[in-house]
């Protein structure tokens, strides 16, 4: 590993170790305040709370793993474990909402209420910001490391915050309504079961397999033609994303006519720039000029 990719990576272990921490100091006292009050729905998101710590195990775990080295079996590497990591946060959001859901929906059956205090009140209060301060120090390090398991953090403790958000309306009007804490235990866990459905969806995506964005294709034509000195009507633009190594193949016209040596010059240009303004390695297929351009726009 470089030393730029051991560099990001602890930046990741070190955001893991300080949501751990952070999170554990934060169970302890809302669910001291949950049971002083009562509250379902606080003590919900005491649990949430210290779900994120077992996420931000993964993330270590994860981020451990996708750094192992390529190897015989795994040519490029093990990033796609960081992808794994993510999935597995966003299954266990979606597990504590379910079990939030139940206890709630049983919780207006029984028309049992809660008694919210002074405590309840400052201890979600301090929730709410304790948990906006790691998401944006958890969205901070995913910019700077690119790392999507980070990033999926920095969103669970997104939604803990306004989750405690809206407790905390619940305890301004719940001394009016005796439903409304199961009212805003019903609301978190769908907003923690929302979190985790963009969580998964957006890491299965990657490892299904993506289109580029028009921007990368635009970048790479542009790369090619710059490389090549001509235009090669870049197309069949496939990305193939490892997370710590992404690989691209492109199709590329070039005239019929030109020598096998000349024509490997220009594609060991083309990959040397694209792998030099892009970071990623990419095999050129070269096709004759002869065969007349098509819209190569359907085909990328």
């Amino acid at each position: 590993m470089n030393a730029h990719h051991l560099h990001k990576s602890n930046l990741s272990i070190k955001a893991g170790w300080v949501s751990i921490v952070v999170n554990i100091f934060l169970f302890a006292i809302k669910y001291w305040a949950g049971i002083i009050s009562g509250s379902v729905a606080i003590i919900a998101d005491a649990w949430h709370t210290l779900s994120d710590s077992l996420s931000s195990i993964f993330l270590i775990l994860g981020i451990h793993l996708a750094n192992k080295p390529a190897d015989k079996d795994h040519p490029f590497g093990h990033g796609r474990n960081e992808l794994i990591t993510s999935i597995l946060i966003g299954s266990l959001l979606a597990l504590v909402s379910y079990n939030f859901f139940v206890e709630s929906i049983e919780r207006l059956q029984n028309k049992e209420s809660a008694i919210y205090g002074q405590i309840a009140i400052i201890v979600t209060i301090a929730s709410i910001l304790f948990k906006e301060g790691l998401a944006q120090y958890s969205f901070y390090i995913g910019r700077k490391t690119n790392s999507l398991a980070v990033k999926a953090d920095g969103w669970h403790h997104r939604s803990d915050a306004i989750s405690s958000v809206a407790i905390l309306i619940g305890i301004i009007i719940g001394r009016f309504y005796w439903w409304i804490d199961g009212v805003m235990g019903i609301i978190v866990s769908l907003f923690i079961l929302y979190t985790a459905y963009k969580i998964i969806r957006s890491s299965s995506n990657t490892i299904l397999g993506e289109k580029p964005s028009k921007k990368l294709i635009d970048d790479i034509k542009s790369i090619a033609n710059q490389a090549a000195e001509r235009e090669v009507h870049s197309h069949h633009i496939h990305l193939h994303n490892y997370i710590n190594h992404k690989e691209l193949t492109v199709h590329i016209y070039l005239p019929n006519e030109m020598t096998v040596s000349e024509s490997h010059q220009i594609t060991n240009a083309i990959e040397e720039s694209l792998s030099n303004k892009l970071d990623m390695e990419s095999t050129i297929h070269v096709e004759p000029i002869e065969i007349k351009p098509f819209d190569t726009d359907k085909h990328v």
